[in-house]
């Protein structure tokens, strides 16, 4: 992320496999610095906004397509207020022929430009928006449909991006520390074991995630577990114990403060709170202001 960006990360908790949007020029393109785990794509309809992944910063145009892989930090900023767009944020387990692209690798540039000039873009862009809008299909016929339009949108976008390997990429140290603790933030994970595996001074990590992240290593950490936490909740009959377990808490005691804390509700109550009522997409309180979440609300699902 560019050093003039005050900002503090949030990371973001998602509780489900896919979330489709689309705004036709009644909410900008406009977002504070966020990651997550999830695939996030937007296809530019009309207007032009600012559009930021990890250290790179581009202009996305009219016709243009912005793809963040999982764990990049992202952000948009508006240039007209009036852009129309979709926005996809997708689970990539969703495709396990491109996990393996996904974890080692990043776009050098997040942007395609003119993507709609490329064959079958626009249209399975359209198909895909028009098929979740459909009413009377079987949940388990739309999701195959669903997965299809993606499989082969992804296809056709990942054929006009560069990628290059986050293992080869040294001048991106933070965005290797943040992929090693996504893979193992469920383990005895602390600051000492990533100096062992990733060969970093302790000293400098922390010092990293204070004035990248905006907030300690250990707040970090919990943050990725409370994320997965409410995965397992709210799609799984796990008991609370067993996800505390699951996700890297030593007791339930932990587990429970830590996610009040991040969330504002204990386990069983973010479990048995209506659906209209929990937040699809929530912030860590510890990473964004109440001001900030409110303003990405407006512009995300």
């Amino acid at each position: 992320m560019s050093a003039s960006v005050k900002s503090k990360v949030a990371h973001e908790i998602r509780r489900n496999d896919f979330h489709a949007r689309r705004c036709k020029g009644d909410s900008p393109l406009h977002c504070p610095p966020h990651l997550h785990s999830d695939l996030e794509l937007v296809y530019l309809e009309k207007g032009s906004a600012v559009a930021h992944a990890d250290d790179v910063t581009e202009i996305l145009e009219e016709g243009g397509v912005f793809l963040s892989f999982p764990n990049q930090t992202h952000y948009y900023s508006s240039l007209g207020k009036q852009e129309s767009y979709m926005l996809f944020i997708i689970k990539p387990d969703l495709f396990p022929e491109y996990l393996d692209l996904f974890r080692k690798s990043v776009p050098v540039s997040p942007v395609i430009p003119n993507a709609r000039e490329i064959p079958r873009v626009d249209d399975l862009f359209h198909m895909l928006w028009e098929s979740e809008q459909e009413k009377g299909i079987p949940p388990v016929q739309k999701v195959k449909r669903r997965c299809g339009y993606l499989l082969a949108l992804l296809s056709e976008l990942l054929a006009h991006m560069q990628l290059r390997s986050v293992d080869e990429e040294s001048s991106n140290t933070l965005q290797i520390i943040i992929r090693y603790c996504s893979e193992h933030f469920s383990e005895n994970i602390s600051l000492a074991s990533l100096e062992k595996d990733l060969h970093l001074s302790k000293y400098h990590l922390s010092h990293l995630f204070h004035t990248k992240l905006g907030l300690p290593f250990n707040d970090y950490i919990n943050s990725l577990r409370i994320s997965e936490a409410c995965r397992l909740l709210l799609n799984t009959q796990k008991g609370v114990a067993q996800i505390s377990e699951a996700v890297g808490f030593n007791t339930p005691r932990t587990f429970n403060r830590a996610f009040i804390r991040q969330i504002g509700l204990s386990p069983s109550e973010y479990r048995k709170a209506d659906a209209s009522q929990t937040q699809a997409n929530r912030f860590t309180r510890l990473t964004v202001s109440a001001r900030a979440t409110a303003s990405c609300a407006k512009s995300k699902p």
